[in-house]
């Protein structure tokens, strides 16, 4: 009787012990749910601001930017590494060689048959004019689908000694002006083929022929119409300095976690020579920032590793992450599960865009690696479960994932928009102005802590937290079916009075084509 009032005793200690075992026991798709909500909770706008008043600070104190090559920059970098290094985190700087550039003039006239001034923007790594500029006639090459690619666009004779007018579209715009170059062209002058500027890179000084500059949709439409009257005659003055410098970027990454399943995270940090680059890019790094804190301050012992990254010279063409990627062993690529890129999330006058992972939107470039649709469906639920409105927005490559989609790692992440105009359907969707840029301030020195959308910011910051805590634990949505996103996001559209899906956004940085 003793035995079996003792063994009957122990019966409820032992389903105890063994249901607190199976509570133990790793459940990734719990512990990611846990670690997604704890973070969200825990990071905020408002603590990432402090971030965004150091960089300002920074570029106050350092010629009004935070340039890749610069004292700025360096001391953006040094303030992200110390943070970092003090929360625990491994920190490395991953050090490498650009051309540093800086506009010294960008002007445009017409002197000819009726003087006025015209606005345009050097290409970054453009040749430079004399100083005091070139005066030529224009000549307009034809549009197609591919104007001004081949050798074919241009007359045999109509170009020599001549500024090419070319509009945007079908190729980079390296090989544009080299093609313009050949057929006896003095300079290139590219217009947008959709509203707004148009802020480009020839990618490389060693691609460079001829002075190259980026005019709005708007000017290469008058321009062209003026040249179809009659001879016009411009006047343009581009030069740029440019010279060897290091630069770096800052990588960071949990001291735990399966490195064979690492999560990547990036930003860049730098900005234009123009100005402090608060939310062009501060705001992506910022909030990147933040959350990474706040995940170190969780003492979470993560299953997967969890890499953050700031790049440098983004703004010249993705160098920095470019750089990194092309040092990775295949075998170390294979190890990066995911990338996540946020670049400009607190546009003043902000559209909520999410990368088209599926291309459902149908729009550019294509869809990105597989696994990078269900990237997008983890932001669009995030989203959707706070009734955030969203849109797709194409993988045009003008953004630090641009090099990892190039080897196949699934990537995505957010944007709140740069240069294009925002249209009416948005206005009613997201609020703010229809027919003005989503940021007015674009590479431009009023980019500073009044261009900021605390909205935004602080929405964005949250699908940051909220994608750390899901993956750092769980990879499997990954891997699980894809189906598209496109019937869910017509749904969406009709629901927030857009009719069409997968509006396109001129967008991002440098535009490479």
């Amino acid at each position: 009787m003793a035995v079996a009032a003792a063994t009957a005793l122990a019966a409820p200690l032992l389903l105890s012990a063994s249901s607190a075992s199976a509570h133990n026991k790793p459940d990734p798709a719990r512990d990611a749910a846990k670690l997604a909500k704890k973070l969200v909770k825990e990071a905020s706008g408002k603590d990432a601001y402090k971030h965004l008043q150091k960089f300002q600070d920074i570029a106050d104190s350092a010629d009004g930017h935070r340039a890749a090559g610069s004292l700025g920059h360096d001391a953006s970098a040094a303030y992200v590494y110390s943070l970092l290094k003090k929360a625990g985190y491994n920190v490395s700087y991953d050090s490498f060689e650009f051309t540093y550039i800086q506009t010294q003039a960008e002007t445009l006239k017409v002197t000819a048959p009726t003087p006025r001034d015209s606005a345009i923007t050097a290409m970054s790594y453009t040749k430079s004019t004399p100083k005091g500029g070139i005066e030529a006639a224009l000549a307009v090459v034809p549009v197609d689908a591919t104007t001004g690619c081949e050798p074919t666009d241009y007359a045999a004779g109509a170009f020599t000694g001549k500024i090419a007018l070319i509009q945007r579209g079908g190729c980079d715009f390296a090989t544009k002006q080299q093609t313009a170059a050949a057929a006896g062209a003095v300079a290139a002058i590219v217009s947008n083929n959709t509203e707004g500027a148009l802020s480009g890179t020839l990618g490389d000084p060693a691609a460079a022929r001829i002075p190259t500059g980026g005019v709005t949709q708007a000017e290469g439409a008058k321009l062209a119409a003026e040249a179809a009257a009659g001879t016009v005659t411009v006047s343009l003055d581009i030069r740029q300095l440019q010279e060897k410098r290091t630069t770096r970027n800052v990588i960071a990454e949990t001291k735990g976690g399966n490195p064979a399943n690492t999560v990547m995270l990036g930003s860049h940090l730098d900005s234009v020579t123009e100005g402090a680059g608060i939310n062009d890019n501060a705001s992506g790094s910022a909030g990147l920032l933040e959350v990474a804190l706040d995940l170190a301050k969780s003492r979470e012992k993560t299953a997967n590793k969890v890499r953050f990254a700031w790049w440098s010279a983004e703004e010249l063409g993705l160098l920095g992450a470019e750089d990194y990627v092309q040092g990775l062993t295949p075998e170390q690529a294979d190890q990066i599960a995911l990338y996540l890129n946020f670049d400009m999330i607190a546009s003043p006058n902000f559209g909520q865009f999410v990368y088209d992972g599926d291309d459902s939107d149908g729009v550019g470039a294509g869809a990105g690696p597989e696994g990078s649709a269900q990237l997008e469906k983890g932001i669009t639920d995030f989203l959707d479960s706070k009734n955030y409105p969203h849109e797709g927005t194409d993988f045009s490559g003008r953004s630090d994932y641009g090099p990892f989609i190039e080897v196949g790692i699934p990537s995505g992440g957010t944007f709140t928009g740069a240069e294009g105009i925002k249209t009416a359907d948005q206005a009613a969707k997201f609020g703010g102005e229809a027919g003005v840029a989503y940021d007015p301030c674009y590479h431009a020195a009023c980019d500073d802590l009044d261009n900021i959308n605390k909205e935004a910011f602080d929405v964005n910051i949250d699908v940051i937290a909220n994608a750390v805590g899901h993956y750092a634990h769980d990879l499997s949505p990954l891997t699980a079916k894809a189906g598209t996103n496109a019937a869910a996001k017509i749904q969406r559209g009709a629901a927030h009075g857009d009719t069409g899906v997968g509006a396109s956004n001129a967008h991002e940085h440098e535009s490479r084509a």
